[in-house]
C-alpha cells in the first residue's frame, strides 16, 4: 500500500503504522464485546457471529476508495480477530478430552503462525487486494463448518439444557466412552455456581487468583518485545545479505510454524508450566544479547547519538558488530516465543476460570492482552529514542526473565486436569496457589 499508484489508497509511513495498530484497537474492542457475548448467546454461535466482520472487513479492504475506508476494513478484522481469540480457545477447552485439550488448545496458536506465514509467501506474488480476497475465504468456511459443529456440554449445563449436554458430551467422545463421570462432573460444577457474575465474588480465590494469572500472563507475552523484533526482522535479514528481506520475512514464518508445532505435539506431556518457562529463560537471554548487539554497535558510531538515528538506518552502520549475531538471535527469540510465551497464555486463559466467569474474565485478558500490544506498537519508538536500543532490550529481556519468575511460583500446572479438577486448584489458600 504504500507503494500503490493510486495516490487515493497510497499510505506514507504515518499512515501505514496507523493501518497495521489499528488491529489492535479493534481487537481490544473485540475482547470486551466477545466476553459478553459467549456467555450471553454461547460459544458456538459467537463464533459464527466473529466471521461476519472478518468478511464485512475484508470485502471494505478490497472495495476502497480511500484511506478511510482501509481503516474501517481493518478495524472490522480487528474487531473479529478479537472475539476470535476469545471465543476459539474456549469452544476448544470446553469440547476437547483433558488428555488431548493441550494439543488442540495449541493449535489455535499453529493455525494463526500459519496464516501469518501465507500471508507473508501470498503478498510475494500476490497484489494487496487479492491478498483480502484470499484471507476472507477461512473465516466464510468456519461460518459454514461451524454450522455443524456442536454447543459446548458446559455452556449447555450452565443453561440448565441437561439432555442437549449429555448429547454432546456422547457425540464428543464416542458411544464406545463412559462419559457418565465426565459428565457428573460438570454438572455438579455447574449446580455448585450462580449464573450470574457478581463484582463481589471478585474477593473469592476461585475467581480472583485465576484473574490474576491470566491477565499477567497476558501482560508479559506482550511486554516480552517480540512487536519490537519482529520490527527489526527484516533489517536484520537484509544486514545479513539476503537479497530480498521477503524472504527472511518467510523464514520467520517458518521457524513460528515448526516451533509451535513441537510444543503442540510435547504440550500434553511436558506441561504448561515448565514449556512457558523454558520459553521465558530463552527469550529473556536472546532479547539481553540482542542489548549487547546494540551496545557494540553504539560504541563503533562516530560520536553519533542514537537517540536520534533512524531505526531503519541504524543497523546498517553497525559496521564492527558481527552480523550473525541479531540473526540467530532472532531466530533464538522467535523459537522460544513459539514454544511457550506465545500459545501457553491463550491455552491456560481457557483452562483457568470458573464457568460462570469464563466469558467476562477471558474479555478482559483479551482486552489486557491487545491493548499492551497496541501501546508497546506506538511507544517502541519513544522508547527507543529515551533508552536506546539496547536499553529497550534489556527492558525486554528483564521482562521475560520476570515471567520466568511469575511462572514458576505463581503458575498452577493444569495438565492432564479436568477443567473442574482445575477450578478446585484455586479453592486453597494464597500459599497453595503455585502447588
Amino acid at each position: 500500500l504504500q507503494s500503490n499508484p493510486n495516490p487515493d489508497l497510497k499510505l506514507d509511513s504515518t499512515q501505514a503504522s496507523w493501518f497495521g495498530s489499528l488491529v489492535t484497537v479493534g481487537a481490544a474492542v473485540g475482547g470486551i464485546i466477545g466476553g459478553w457475548i459467549v456467555d450471553k448467546v454461547g460459544r458456538k454461535p459467537s463464533l459464527m457471529m466473529c466471521g461476519l466482520p472478518f468478511i464485512i472487513g475484508f470485502v471494505v479492504i478490497v472495495g476502497a476508495q480511500n484511506i478511510w475506508m482501509l481503516y474501517t476494513g481493518r478495524l472490522m478484522t480487528g474487531l473479529a480477530s478479537g472475539i476470535a481469540s476469545l471465543v476459539v480457545p474456549v469452544y476448544i477447552s470446553e469440547t476437547s478430552h483433558p488428555k488431548v485439550r493441550g494439543l488442540l488448545g495449541s493449535c489455535v496458536q499453529l493455525m494463526v503462525v500459519i496464516g501469518i506465514m501465507g500471508a507473508y509467501v501470498g503478498g510475494m506474488i500476490l497484489p494487496w487486494y487479492w491478498l483480502a480476497v484470499l484471507s476472507s475465504v477461512p473465516p466464510t468456511l468456519m461460518v459454514i463448518l461451524m454450522y455443524f459443529m456442536p454447543e459446548t456440554p458446559r455452556y449447555l449445563l450452565s443453561k440448565n439444557k441437561r439432555s442437549e449436554a449429555l448429547a454432546v458430551l456422547e457425540w464428543l467422545r464416542g458411544p464406545d466412552v463412559d462419559h457418565d463421570w465426565e459428565y457428573s462432573q460438570i454438572e455438579e460444577s455447574c449446580n455448585t455456581q450462580d449464573t450470574k457474575f457478581a463484582l463481589s465474588e471478585l474477593k473469592d480465590s476461585i475467581v480472583y487468583k485465576p484473574f490474576l494469572i491470566g491477565i499477567f500472563l497476558m501482560l508479559f507475552q506482550q511486554l516480552s518485545g517480540i512487536n519490537a523484533v519482529m520490527f527489526y526482522a527484516e533489517t536484520i535479514f537484509e544486514q545479513a545479505n539476503f537479497e530480498n528481506s521477503s524472504e527472511g520475512s518467510v523464514i520467520v514464518g517458518i521457524v513460528q510454524v515448526v516451533f509451535t508445532a513441537i510444543a503442540a505435539l510435547i504440550m500434553d506431556k511436558a506441561g504448561r508450566k515448565i514449556l512457558l518457562a523454558i520459553s521465558a529463560l530463552i527469550m529473556s537471554f536472546s532479547a539481553a544479547v540482542f542489548g549487547v548487539y546494540f551496545k557494540i554497535w553504539q560504541e563503533n558510531i562516530n560520536n553519533s547519538s542514537l537517540h536520534k538515528v533512524d531505526v531503519q538506518n541504524s543497523i546498517s552502520m553497525a559496521t564492527h558488530a558481527p552480523t550473525w549475531l541479531p540473526l540467530v538471535c532472532l531466530v533464538i527469540f522467535i523459537a522460544g516465543f513459539a514454544i511457550g510465551c506465545g500459545p501457553i497464555p491463550w491455552l491456560v486463559m481457557s483452562e483457568i476460570f470458573p464457568v460462570r466467569v469464563r466469558g467476562i474474565a477471558s474479555g478482559v485478558c483479551v482486552l489486557t492482552n491487545w491493548s499492551t500490544a497496541f501501546l508497546v506498537t506506538k511507544e517502541f519508538n519513544d522508547l527507543l529514542e529515551n533508552i536506546t536500543q539496547y536499553g529497550t532490550f534489556w527492558l525486554f529481556s528483564s521482562f521475560c526473565f520476570m515471567n520466568f519468575l511469575f511462572t514458576i511460583f505463581f503458575m498452577p500446572e493444569t495438565k492432564g486436569k479436568t477443567l473442574e479438577q482445575i477450578e478446585a486448584l484455586f479453592r486453597g489458600p494464597a500459599h497453595e496457589l503455585a502447588d
